[in-house]
């Protein structure tokens, strides 16, 4: 039974101060949310459950206020404040009244729930102009997020397999076998990066984050992609590293089947953030969300029920992504080299879903980079002088040494550039030799008219060539490109299904045992 006082601002928030208004109430299972006119109140649910407490009106109203502070910065205009709702000494219940406090909301201003990503997702809105536009703006905010120093990398990461395991425990869903198996996959996973997370902890990546950053957490609101309903009730569990709290969104995006916008969104944040080195943990981490998100839904089949077997089967779907995700796929590198309009761009980010473990492949592109070094954004366009050979040079170094560094810790990744001097194709298959890893050069052949036509029809994106610039390209002694040689008139999916048959023949050459799909 509700406890008397959080009753009564039930029964006062449904009225919504307007016997004539009608208010739709949502419920999850630590709040309530009453939708009535453009505003939306927020109540915290009197429970205490072990990683919160919210039994007291005075305890919610805390609560409350802590969520405005944490979720405004990231959702400007979306909360408007803190209400309380007190009793007078007539009893009536009222908004901030001088009597006593009965209870305390959260308002917001009401927006379109079709205009939640989950939703926009299930109606197949989501748009790469969308997830690029979400990735940069959690990058962002990770980069503003404030530094914690509690514990080393490994042993955070460790408190979440333990309550993954105790919670598996509490439920009958999965047979004790399989947890027991998924679990020890985890824990040889967390011994394979435990150096790396505890780096990352030293050098400042473990911040307290949102905590909850998966599609239903985020809106568009004002034409923008915004961060909402973060963590506040326990900071232990948002104090995280921050690229675990990207991996909620990788993983939700992953599971619901669209895994070229996971690749996507993990691209062009690391684009915005120097998390480079943390690019090969994001195959686990998603795994771990996998698996809470596999317990949390277990736990609820048995404190609930699943009479049709729904929940059970989502619980099941998720575990078997985190056994998936766990699977260690072959570390390679795709060189994708061709003059201006050959389409290099679109074919790296067409493939790099299916190339390596989730989120698919690191791009590397010599576009980026070079903005990158000028300190603008990669829709900026560069003076002349930005293309010097030396400035060149400098961005080609830059790319091998990023290829070198993934490669080395076991990701794959696609190089995109020209590549149109000998020296360079030459040192970014060194690369990869150097590091025993399986390489493949792809050339794109395009005639000079298509390419022109291409250039000439360019709106937008990071490269600023121009028809003199593919002019001078096509004058240029490209000497003997060795690379695979590919027709890249052809349709791009065409391309690709061509490009990913050789790599995985190049694995199995190479390292002599097939590819395992990703």
């Amino acid at each position: 039974m509700l406890p008397c006082s959080q009753a009564d601002a039930i029964a006062f928030l449904a009225r919504g101060g307007d016997p004539a208004a009608k208010t739709e109430i949502l419920e999850t299972h630590i709040s309530r949310i009453f939708l009535t006119g453009d505003r939306a109140f927020k109540m915290k649910r009197a429970v205490k459950l072990p990683y919160l407490d919210f039994s007291t009106p005075e305890l919610r109203l805390a609560a409350c206020r802590k969520e405005v502070e944490f979720n405004a910065p990231t959702a400007p205009g979306l909360y408007i404040g803190v209400r309380r709702i007190t009793r007078d000494t007539d009893g009536r219940i009222v908004f901030d009244g001088s009597g006593m406090l009965v209870d305390a909301v959260v308002e917001m201003t009401r927006f379109d729930q079709s205009l939640l990503l989950d939703r926009m997702a299930d109606a197949g809105a989501l748009t790469p102009g969308l997830m690029t536009q979400t990735a940069c703006m959690i990058a962002h905010f990770h980069n503003q997020a404030p530094v914690v120093h509690a514990g080393e990398g490994a042993a955070n990461l460790a408190a979440v397999l333990d309550i993954n395991k105790a919670g598996f425990a509490t439920s009958h869903v999965f047979s004790r076998e399989e947890v027991n198996s998924l679990d020890a996959s985890f824990r040889r996973a967390l011994a394979r990066h435990a150096e790396t997370l505890n780096e990352r902890e030293t050098i400042g990546k473990i911040r307290r984050c949102h905590g909850d950053l998966h599609l239903r957490n985020i809106c568009l609101f004002d034409g923008q992609p915004r961060l909402f309903d973060c963590i506040e009730f326990n900071d232990r569990i948002a104090t995280v590293d921050v690229l675990y709290d990207l991996s909620f969104l990788l993983m939700d995006l992953w599971h619901r089947g669209l895994p070229h916008l996971a690749n996507l969104a993990a691209n062009r944040y690391l684009d915005e953030t120097e998390n480079e080195d943390g690019f090969v943990l994001l195959s686990f981490l998603m795994a771990v969300r996998a698996a809470v998100r596999a317990h949390v839904t277990a736990t609820q089949v048995e404190e609930d029920g699943d009479p049709s077997g729904d929940l059970s089967a989502q619980a099941r779907s998720y575990f078997d992504l985190a056994r998936h995700l766990l699977r260690e796929q072959p570390a390679q590198l795709i060189a994708i080299g061709g003059l201006s309009g050959s389409g290099k761009t679109t074919i790296a980010e067409a493939l790099a879903a299916g190339v390596g473990g989730a989120p698919g492949a690191r791009i590397v592109e010599s576009d980026r980079i070079r903005k990158a070094m000028h300190g603008v954004s990669a829709e900026t366009r560069l003076p002349e002088k930005a293309y010097r050979p030396e400035i060149s040079e400098l961005v080609y170094r830059e790319i091998a040494w990023r290829s070198g560094l993934i490669l080395a810790e076991g990701g794959a990744v696609i190089a995109d550039a020209v590549f149109d001097r000998p020296a360079d194709r030459q040192r970014i298959e060194q690369v990869a030799h150097e590091r025993n890893r399986p390489f493949l050069g792809i050339w794109l052949d395009v005639s000079p008219d298509v390419l022109w036509r291409r250039v000439e029809q360019r709106r937008g994106g990071p490269s600023d060539a121009t028809v003199d610039i593919l002019s001078r390209q096509l004058q240029k002694d490209l000497g003997k490109v060795g690379w695979r040689r590919i027709d890249a008139a052809r349709k791009p999916t065409t391309i690709v299904s061509d490009i990913l048959s050789m790599a995985a023949d190049r694995i199995y050459t190479e390292k002599g045992t097939p590819a395992t799909p990703s």
